[in-house]
Parts: structure tokens; C-alpha cells; sequence
């Protein structure tokens, strides 16, 4: 298996555990452990998190049955550091109550980014 497939799948996984640790830390931690209004952010970015976990998945498997197209192949390494950026960002400001600027919105257009790379990957596979 391609290392790029390895990696995207392996990445896939470890959001997915990231994301289910996080959700029980959100559920069971007291209100001061959070920023103002933290709580409900960071339930925005694990919801973000478990959902590009399972697109990352999904590129994976259509890169085991296409092959490694360029595209697609640029797309889920877009998306996983969209995906790291984006959520990361929004976690420690759901946290600390500390913005970053504009890493969070840095990390959310890498993810537009990559679907729409996957798009036009698929397209031309």
C-alpha cells in the first residue's frame, strides 16, 4: 500500500480517536476548563473533526481503487492539514478563550479547498 494511502488512513483513524477523547473531555469537564462560550465551540470542532476523519477514510479507499491520482492524492493531504489547522485553532480558542487570527480560517479554506481538489480528482479519474 502507497505510503500517501498509509498515512491518510492512518491520519483518518487517529482524528476519529482524537475526536471521541475529545467529545468525552466536552461532555464531562466543568464550565471552567472552557473559554466563554468554549464548550459549544469546541463541540463545533469535533463535529468538523469526526466528519473530515471520515472523509479522509473515504479518500483512502477510492486511492486503493483508482490508484494514487495525483488529484485525489493532493486533495487528502489538503484536507488533513486543513483538518489539523482548522480544528486545532478552534480547540485552543474553545480552551484558552485565546483567538489565533486567522489560522482557523486559514485551516477552513484548506478544507474547501480539498473537496473541491477531490471533486475534480474523482472527475478526471
Amino acid at each position: 500500500m502507497p505510503t500517501v494511502i498509509r498515512f491518510l488512513l492512518s491520519l483518518a483513524a487517529f482524528a476519529a480517536l482524537t475526536g471521541v477523547i475529545a467529545g468525552a473531555f466536552v461532555a464531562h469537564l466543568p464550565d471552567h476548563f472552557f473559554g466563554a462560550g468554549g464548550r459549544d465551540m469546541a463541540r463545533q470542532a469535533i463535529q468538523m473533526e469526526m466528519w473530515h476523519a471520515l472523509a479522509l477514510l473515504a479518500i483512502g479507499v477510492i486511492m486503493m481503487q483508482v490508484g494514487c491520482r495525483w488529484l485525489v492524492s493532493l486533495a487528502g493531504c489538503t484536507m488533513a492539514a486543513g483538518m489539523c489547522i482548522f480544528c486545532g485553532a478552534v480547540y485552543f480558542t474553545a480552551f484558552t478563550g485565546v483567538h489565533l487570527g486567522a489560522v482557523a480560517p486559514t485551516g477552513g479554506s484548506l478544507l474547501m479547498l480539498s473537496w473541491l481538489l477531490l471533486a475534480v480528482g474523482i472527475i478526471r479519474s
